[in-house]
């Protein structure tokens, strides 16, 4: 498959995954976390999708497309090793919806950059929260849901923060 025709699967695949796990959780309360802006693409549609919802982006250095720039008072920037544990501490486990945009390109090298990652989801997401990736998270708090079909396995992956 050309590198092209595999971009084109996965930014298929990240919006059918952000289309389902936003119409999850519609009707729930609770904060919703974007951990990775990029160019702010997902961080987009995500606000198209739950307009009207705050949606707290989280950034080492943010650098989107001028018009996925989130406010001022919801883009948390710095080293989400850092970031994480502050807003957990002020926020506790409040988010109901978490898409984990974090990535080095490198699903390997992603697993062994952002190991301490899935621990500080599963102190984000409150009991019965959906949480979406790139890139399989391994926490015993996290249990894996099954997909929409028109995702390949293992082109993305989703969770359910367990009691």
């Amino acid at each position: 498959m050309s590198r092209l025709d595999s971009f084109i699967r996965r930014l298929e695949a990240q919006r059918a995954v952000l289309n389902w796990a936003a119409a999850m959780i519609r009707d729930r309360g609770g904060l919703v976390l974007e951990l990775g802006l990029g160019n702010g693409r997902t961080y987009d549609h995500l606000r198209e999708l739950l307009s009207g919802r705050e949606i707290h982006v989280f950034d080492l250095e943010p650098k989107p497309n001028p018009f996925s720039m989130p406010p001022a008072q919801f883009l948390v920037v710095g080293d989400m090793a850092k970031t994480l544990p502050a807003f957990v501490e002020q926020h506790g486990a409040a988010a109901v919806l978490i898409h984990v945009d974090v990535t080095v390109g490198v699903p390997e090298q992603d697993a062994a950059a952002f190991v301490w990652l899935p621990a500080h989801v599963a102190a984000l997401a409150m009991t019965g929260a959906i949480i979406v990736s790139g890139w399989a998270l391994e926490h015993d708090k996290l249990e894996p849901l099954a997909l929409p079909d028109e995702v390949p396995e293992g082109r993305y992956f989703a969770y359910r923060r367990a009691a």
